[in-house]
């Protein structure tokens, strides 16, 4: 399992974790975009501390640096949540764009994947739009992931041109708004998340989302591809295997 970084606190959580279960294990280390917006909430359950963490290159660099860290992220762009007039939205854009540039230079300074949280405005693309810009203008790792992965097939089909991978957590089984995404991407560029404690999948809905619970959303995969569980099962996981350079020899991936 990989357990995901939003800013140093929760990083430096994730690595600890880590180092609890060693074969078992990994992390990454971010900053997520919502960090910067001056409306953040306060989670006690990612940073003990109410003060609102500032973006710090330096700190994650130094924390990036651990072996058990596999990526880079979650970071990223939200215009979900970009609110207030539009020059404060077009600030906190432009700031979230910045962050993200140093992250990615980040990932590719230390040979790691880049875990990337792209949300757009509701109904819309655009921030799907200014990632490809980005991907254009900047050399993005190989391994480029977006996470929760919610783009239109349009864009979904320039984002595979542009070789990035993509995660699909426990939504795709009460969902069906991501079925038509899904049967276009091909499955070597697919990962399977839980993005728990969230978004918990069929029959678990309403309650705390978990590891185990992937087995759900392989089964709905599965469906989805028209072919077997066992399948999918082992492409994916030789998936992120491959994209965070972990070596298991005979363990499998998900427990």
């Amino acid at each position: 399992m990989i357990t995901v970084g939003t800013q140093a606190a929760s990083s430096e959580a994730a690595i600890k974790l880590a180092y609890e279960y060693p074969d078992d294990i990994w992390a990454t280390v971010g900053f997520h975009p919502t960090h910067l917006a001056e409306s953040w909430h306060h989670d006690p359950h990612e940073q003990a501390y109410a003060d609102q963490e500032k973006f710090d290159i330096e700190k994650l660099r130094k924390l990036a640096q651990d072996p058990k860290v596999v990526a880079i992220g979650e970071c990223g762009l939200d215009y979900y949540r970009s609110l207030g007039n539009q020059n404060a939205k077009i600030k906190n854009q432009n700031l979230q764009l910045e962050v993200l540039i140093k992250q990615l230079e980040l990932a590719q300074e230390l040979n790691k994947a880049l875990m990337i949280h792209c949300r757009p405005s509701k109904g819309t693309d655009d921030a799907y739009e200014d990632l490809l810009v980005l991907a254009t203008s900047h050399q993005f790792p190989a391994s480029r992931v977006v996470h929760f992965y919610v783009g239109s097939l349009a864009i979904t089909k320039k984002l595979v041109d542009a070789g990035f991978y993509f995660t699909f957590g426990g939504v795709i089984t009460f969902a069906r708004d991501y079925d038509e995404v899904i049967k276009y991407i091909p499955l070597d560029s697919i990962l399977l998340e839980t993005d728990a404690p969230y978004v918990a999948p069929e029959p678990y809905r309403g309650k705390r989302n978990e590891p185990a619970f992937i087995v759900e959303t392989t089964k709905k995969m599965a469906e989805l591809k028209g072919i077997s569980y066992d399948k999918v099962s082992q492409i994916t996981d030789n998936n992120a295997k491959k994209i965070f350079k972990i070596k298991l020899g005979d363990t499998d991936f998900i427990r």
